[in-house]
């Protein structure tokens, strides 16, 4: 993943020990929006640097459409450029994506001026190592319950904000409940720690 994000001397470092993201993994449901939150810190949403449905090189799914849990959907280099301007300026210009088409609609100026700050989203992981090279990285965390309460859960909010078709969003969401283990321990091996949104509440309150 060096190779697609560059080396740690790529990004700005954060300004002291204490400024630096906190990034919250875990399968699409699991409350990482949620928790943030409840925590009432700045956030940073990876899902916003989805690229474009029709950007060059898009990866497909066996459901004939996008696969949008294919990290190269997703604008890495990108995402963590904004979290380096964070930690080292506390504001970042970051973009706008809207779901239900499937696009940027434009951009918005985030600040953090704590410098901490959280950044969630589908792909945390696959930019944890980067973040750590770089001296961006505070802790990382991997939220994680019951495949059953998750699946319920992403599907409720998925058809309430109207992301996809319904028939998408229950199959897409039944493959998601199958390949969850292998989500959870997938960030764990980057480096993530795994535990519950209460724990993980209690544990950044804290």
């Amino acid at each position: 993943m060096r190779s697609i994000l560059g080396g740690a001397s790529d990004y700005p470092r954060a300004v002291a020990a204490s400024s630096g993201v906190v990034i919250v993994a875990g399968p699409s449901g699991s409350g990482k929006s949620h928790l943030a939150a409840r925590l009432g810190w700045s956030v940073l949403r990876l899902d916003d640097f989805y690229r474009d449905v029709d950007a060059p090189g898009m990866p497909r799914s066996s459901l004939g459409i996008v696969d949008w849990d294919h990290p190269d959907s997703w604008d890495a280099v990108a995402a963590v450029g904004a979290i380096a301007e964070l930690c080292a300026s506390g504001t970042a210009e970051v973009p706008v994506y809207d779901i239900a088409t499937s696009r940027r609609t434009g951009s918005q100026v985030l600040e953090a001026p704590s410098g901490r700050f959280i950044a969630e989203g589908l792909f945390a992981p696959v930019i944890v190592d980067a973040c750590r090279e770089a001296g961006l990285l505070d802790r990382a965390i991997c939220l994680h319950r019951h495949r059953l309460v998750t699946f319920a859960l992403r599907l409720f909010r998925d058809l309430r904000e109207g992301r996809k078709a319904p028939w998408v969003l229950v199959r897409r969401g039944w493959r998601l409940m199958q390949d969850e283990p292998r989500i959870v321990a997938e960030a764990v091996a980057h480096g993530c720690t795994p535990m519950s949104p209460r724990r993980a509440r209690e544990l950044l309150a804290g």
